[in-house]
């Protein structure tokens, strides 16, 4: 990838009115691999495919427990999503201290959606 005085930050947009970390972002999804998940009345199913370029790379978990009722799964890089589960599990263990209850899912995704907005 080619990166010049416009990939800074997620807010500057070049002359040609594009955004390249966004454009970045989407080429890092590209090249990451698939994952689906499944939803019934009494389950939920995750799964996402391993492609493995090498044996180093092959360690790495593509799904991921956030807490009893919440799990994710990676499409894209792997750092990014490791840092967001940390911040997810922290946000549910809070709750469950303060509250001594599961935090709702759509409590834990408004939560992450404003810390990944705070930029913008």
């Amino acid at each position: 990838m080619f990166r010049n005085q416009y990939d800074n930050d997620v807010t500057v947009w070049s002359p040609q009115g594009r955004l390249h970390q966004v454009e970045y972002a989407m080429e890092a999804v590209k090249q990451g691999s698939a994952t689906v998940g499944l939803k019934s009345k009494t389950h939920a199913v995750l799964v996402a495919l391993k492609r493995a370029p090498s044996e180093l790379s092959d360690h790495q978990r593509k799904v991921i427990p956030i807490d009893d009722h919440i799990g994710v799964a990676i499409a894209g890089l792997t750092a990014d999503a490791r840092l967001l589960s940390k911040f997810m599990r922290t946000e549910c263990l809070n709750s469950r201290y303060a509250y001594e209850s599961p935090l709702p899912v759509s409590r834990l995704v408004s939560t992450l959606g404003n810390k990944m907005q705070i930029c913008t």
